[in-house]
This record gives structure tokens, sequence and C-alpha cells, in this order.
């Protein structure tokens, strides 16, 4: 009798850990690509990561402002690299992500070199795919060196 119960109770945690991992792997997806976006410049990339309505927030020098991401991605993502991109290829990172059900938050860093870029996304599973709906960062310049 407590074999069966130990049995059960491992099959239902194993199940569990590997439907999260495997959640988490589907979340990465529409994060790589905006990644890939940045790495290429191809703005492909970036629309299969956002859900075609969505805003990108921010606030600079006190003042906030908002942006469709398909104003976004059409005045980023020229179809090129950025000129600097040799030294920006290796500091792009997912540092977090956060689950709950149909809903994720993710941490991005970007350090590039004149300036640090920390974004967090907000996700949303729509249709069983997951999509960037939201976007809000920061931006902080590097002084010369």
């Amino acid at each position: 009798m407590k074999y069966t119960f130990f049995v059960i109770a491992f099959v239902v945690f194993a199940s569990s850990a590997f439907s999260q991992e495997s959640e988490k792997a589907a979340v990465r997806v529409p994060l790589e690509n905006y990644l890939k976006a940045h790495a290429t410049g191809d703005p492909a990339y970036a629309r299969k990561a956002f859900n075609s309505v969505g805003n990108m927030i921010w606030v600079k020098d006190g003042k906030y402002s908002i942006e469709s991401f398909d104003h976004f991605i059409t005045r980023a993502f020229t179809g090129k690299p950025a000129a600097d991109e040799a030294q920006r290829k290796d500091h792009r990172k997912i540092e977090s992500i956060d689950i709950a059900g149909n809903a994720a938050i993710a941490k991005i860093v970007l350090d590039y070199p004149t300036v640090k870029f920390t974004d967090y996304m907000t996700l949303l599973k729509i249709d069983g795919e997951w999509k960037i709906v939201n976007k809000s960062y920061c931006a902080e310049p590097k002084g010369s060196k």
C-alpha cells in the first residue's frame, strides 16, 4: 500500500515538473525570437515574438512613453544587424521566467557597449501559443571609457 502511494506521488510530481519545464521551453520561444531580432535586425523575428496588439512602455527623463509593437518593430528592426553587433552578440540573456497558468513574465538583459537595457516582458498563452503582449524597459547609458 505504501509503495503504491509513493509511486503515484512520484508520478504526479514528475509529470508536474516535466509539464512546468515544457511550458518554460514554450515561453522561451518568443523570447528567443526577440533576441534573434536584435541580433539580426530582421523584423520577422520580432513579429513572431510579439502579439499583433501590444505596447512598449518606458520612462525617459521623467516622461512616461508608450509605443505600439508595430511602430517599434518598424523603427527598430531595419533588416540589418547593428554596426557594433560583434560587441553585442554575447551580451543578451534571458535572466528569469515566471509562469502562472496562461500568463508569464520574463526579464531580459541586453548589455551593450554604450547602454544596458533591462526588459520586462509580459506574455500570454493565446490560442496555444505564447506571445509577448507588453514590454517595459529601463535603459542605463554607460559612460565613455
